[in-house]
């Protein structure tokens, strides 16, 4: 029977990775995969992590089994740091959250339920997005459509053609937003645009639906929330999937959370039934011991204040990548202006590098970067940024 079964393509991501990995050259750079590095170019565990592991090493008592929902106590330190320690959809329960497998798990999640219980809806994606955006919710068999985000002539967000192409969902769509640090342009709506994307979506009947991956890495981790907290004032229902692999280090722990806010309680606990009912049939119950890491951490006066300054130095770290970046390319006589690096936020930027350009990059100087011309600040240190940016300006 499997003779019959065609090769699948590679991951445009992960498929970069396994290229990277056998590639024999020594001096070779990564910029595909989204993992934060240190200037060792390693990927750290955090101290808060390490100090959070050891408690739980002495206080564990047993491995059986979670609920399928994950931890209460998780859930509850999820949605405070979504919506803020005295946020009203907390304190009046119209919120409830789920642990899952990753934010890739949560967002399998919300796409199963959006099929079951949403039927007919069709769910909206900026143009460009994270790669596995439309294969997670092609798979839950969910009709895409795309709105405009960016501009690929200024390099920056296309604000007006984003609201034009939103007016056109119908009540009921879905709409997929980047919580911070857009993946992969790296820009965010202000303020101000959060709240017109908020009202649009109030008015429209339209279900807002957060892929929450980087919180922390754009402005800070309550600061980055902002755009989430102003769609729960003014939207009776949303959906949130958040990762905790970037801001918590954790991985391959695959800790993640999906977040359902609706009008009110009643209506939260009968809908989150289904979610329940759709966990039980993809993977049962959700993995431990990464959720109590996160538990541990945030739960805790002293360890919070720790984490929120560990994640402060990578945020300066990237930023700092980005500045040096930009200013290394002009150092090796690149005329091409690349200041709009440093205007954007998180561990990717859009780089304008066309996919001639990428495989020239990866062919010549083994320099890794996804096709689309996204590019993973995080990979960048001072020791690789010179051959780098020398093999840019010969490609350019």
């Amino acid at each position: 029977m499997f003779e019959k079964i065609a090769l699948a393509p590679a991951d445009p991501i992960l498929g970069l990775t396994e290229e990277f990995k056998n590639d024999t050259r020594s001096e070779k750079i990564n910029l595909g995969v989204g993992i934060y590095k240190n200037e060792a170019g390693e990927t750290p565990i955090l101290a808060t992590v390490k100090k959070a592991e050891a408690i739980l090493l002495s206080d564990e008592k047993t491995k059986s089994y979670l609920t399928i929902q994950g931890t209460a106590e998780y859930g509850l330190a999820v949605q405070k740091l979504l919506f803020g320690d005295d946020a009203k959809v907390i304190s009046t329960k119209r919120v409830q959250t789920a642990q899952a497998p990753g934010g890739t798990g949560a967002l399998r999640v919300a796409g199963e339920f959006i099929k079951r219980q949403l039927s007919g809806s069709k769910i909206w994606i900026s143009n460009p997005t994270w790669a596995n955006h439309v294969g997670v919710f092609t798979a839950a068999g969910i009709q895409t459509a795309q709105y405009s985000y960016y501009n690929a002539e200024t390099k920056s967000k296309d604000f007006s053609a984003m609201i034009t192409d939103l007016d056109k969902a119908q009540p009921g769509d879905v709409v997929l937003l980047h919580g911070c640090c857009h993946n992969p342009t790296g820009i965010d709506p202000t303020a101000a645009e959060w709240e017109q994307l908020a009202k649009l979506c109030a008015d429209k009947e339209l279900l807002p639906l957060f892929d929450f991956a980087y919180q922390g890495f754009a402005k800070g981790v309550e600061e980055d929330a902002e755009g989430l907290r102003i769609f729960a004032a003014h939207c009776k229902e949303l959906l949130v999937a958040s990762s905790f692999s970037k801001n918590f280090g954790l991985y391959s722990e695959r800790v993640g959370a999906f977040t359902l806010v609706a009008e009110s309680s009643e209506t939260s606990i009968a809908a989150f039934s289904q979610i329940k009912t759709i966990i039980r049939s993809m993977y049962s119950n959700p993995p431990a011991h990464g959720a109590a890491i996160v538990t541990q951490i945030l739960n805790s006066e002293l360890l919070r204040a720790e984490w929120g300054l560990e994640v402060k130095e990578m945020r300066d770290r990237i930023q700092e990548m980005r500045t040096l970046f930009a200013q290394t390319l002009k150092e090796q006589g690149v005329d091409a202006d690349f200041s709009f690096i440093e205007r954007q936020n998180g561990m990717f930027s859009f780089s304008g590098l066309s996919k001639e350009q990428v495989n020239r990059l990866k062919n010549g100087f083994a320099i890794y970067i996804v096709g689309s011309g996204r590019i993973s600040v995080a990979g960048m240190t001072k020791n690789n940024m010179l051959p780098l940016c020398k093999g840019i300006a010969a490609v350019m």
